[in-house]
């Protein structure tokens, strides 16, 4: 009797622990039904709301090809570094693209780019500290301003705003590792999106150069407005 009330009550423990974030969205991928996905049921999916995991969710439909995403979330990249810089607490998305909508294949292809971005992470950090493994992380408690982490968002969701040739996807992998990397408490992954963020920059500046040197320049050179 001892050992059958024991094994349910180990059961009954189990079926109540939250399960890891990388099971729960491809839980929540395989159950999302066919009609329009808004962002406020997305982050209802994801979990727990904090400055991180809301990073990840911003950041991970802008590499999908949707129509219009990369300005909504890049907007709402934008909008988040405003409280981000006064130190305050984030709980949720922005207000005005909290209801933007995606079809369900593509909220379905977030959820499991999101699942497996959970997964990578994981793996990195358990590679580094032997963290148990599928550990569910606690939302950080980040007081303070903090102008540098703000500055650093704003920057990337200013790229992800402009439409640029595959632009979205060097910040947004930035953003979606910074959300990660508060979301884990890793310093492994913060210096991955800085990193992330660094070649974001270079990308768009080697983009401009050869707009300029191969568009722009001989356009003027022919109308005789080069300033030579």
């Amino acid at each position: 009797m001892s050992s059958e009330s024991s094994s349910r009550s180990s059961s009954a423990q189990q079926a109540h622990e939250p399960l890891p974030p990388c099971q729960r969205l491809r839980q929540a991928a395989a159950e999302l039904g066919a009609g329009p996905v808004t962002l406020a049921q997305l982050a209802a999916l994801q979990g727990p709301a904090a400055l991180g995991s809301l990073l990840v969710l911003l950041a991970a439909p802008c590499v999908l090809p949707v129509p219009g995403v990369g300005n909504v979330m890049g907007l709402a990249l934008m909008m988040l570094a405003l409280p981000m810089w006064r130190g305050e607490r984030i709980g949720a998305l922005p207000a005005g693209v909290a209801g933007f909508q995606m079809p369900a294949r593509w909220a379905r292809r977030a959820l499991l780019l999101m699942a497996g971005l959970y997964a990578l992470a994981d793996r990195i950090t358990r590679g580094g500290r032997q963290r148990p493994s599928g550990a569910v992380p606690q939302p950080a408690q980040h007081s303070g301003p903090r102008p540098w982490l703000a500055t650093h968002v704003a920057l990337m969701g200013g790229l992800i705003f402009l439409p640029l040739p595959l632009g979205n996807v060097l910040p947004a992998l930035s953003l979606a590792l910074l959300g990660l990397a508060l979301a884990l408490h890793d310093r492994l992954l913060m210096t991955g999106a800085l990193g992330a963020g660094l070649l974001a920059w270079a990308y768009t500046a080697a983009l401009g150069l050869a707009v300029w040197a191969w568009g722009l320049a001989p356009v003027l050179n022919y109308l005789g407005l080069s300033a030579a």
